[in-house]
């Protein structure tokens, strides 16, 4: 399989990973076609899945690549530490002043950001959506830009398995907002697209230049941990399934480590 995917230039293996892991948003919508009676029960459970999936991800498909990457270049362990720990807290931040500067709204915690009111709900719904995948495309551009192909197939298999659950979560608070069925799994559909622009920037800026790939894997790891902990974990809470939504991360964390060894 390694020698198909070394015909193709690491870029388009970005862009294409990217492109695939965003359709899988839209792909989880579908079922809401034929059901709507998924209980808020299962939703947190998903919810939980799909942030275990990512914390794993983050853990073995960027933070460990990138202190490899960065003693490869010659920094030694402990500025390898120190460039990984940087380049995160500036992943970190940069979502941060997205989410404080951008107007948005989440399903179960409401608007944020500056002047929520001037857009109509479904655009601030969006803009939140839109802010979360970002750093999942980021993350898989980064990891196939960086000439590893194994680690990069990790990746976009995490972050697609990640997608699944989380548009069908998306399909069905857009349904509560009154959107029509098809409407919501289109609407689901058009924010995973978001995914390749995030994947064309990480490939490549770490394609043109090879020692940013520390700092783009860090970077891409600090924004994932933001969203896991701001947004994805606090959105599972809310509703009294904390448990089972823990228990969610568990098994979700435990599959993309095990995808993550297979694939690797």
């Amino acid at each position: 399989m390694h020698s198909f995917f070394s015909d193709i230039p690491v870029f388009y293996m970005g862009c294409i990973a990217s492109l695939l892991t965003g359709l899988a948003t839209g792909l989880g919508a579908i079922p809401v076609l034929f059901t709507k009676n998924i209980s808020r029960r299962a939703q947190d459970v998903m919810m939980g899945f799909g942030a275990g999936v990512m914390l794993a991800a983050t853990s073995f498909s960027l933070i460990i690549p990138a202190i490899e990457s960065a003693v490869v270049q010659g920094t030694g362990k402990s500025g390898a530490s120190f460039i990984v720990a940087g380049g995160m807290f500036i992943g970190a931040v940069f979502l941060y002043l997205s989410d404080k500067y951008s107007p948005h709204e989440h399903f179960i915690s409401g608007p944020e950001g500056a002047n929520p009111k001037n857009l109509k709900r479904i655009w601030l719904f969006i803009i939140a959506i839109t802010l979360h995948n970002i750093p999942e495309g980021l993350a898989v551009g980064v990891g196939f830009g960086g000439g590893n192909v194994s680690n990069g197939l990790a990746l976009a298999a995490g972050i697609g398995l990640q997608n699944l659950p989380e548009g069908l979560v998306v399909a069905l608070a857009l349904i509560t907002e009154r959107y029509s069925t098809k409407q919501a799994v289109l609407i689901a559909l058009l924010t995973g697209l978001v995914e390749p622009i995030g994947g064309a920037i990480g490939a490549g800026v770490v394609t043109l230049a090879r020692p940013i790939l520390p700092w783009g894997l860090a970077f891409a790891a600090g924004a994932m941990l933001f969203v896991i902990s701001d947004e994805i974990i606090p959105e599972s809470h809310r509703k009294g399934f904390e448990k089972e939504a823990t228990f969610g991360v568990m098994i979700g964390f435990v599959v993309m480590m095990l995808l993550d060894v297979i694939l690797g």
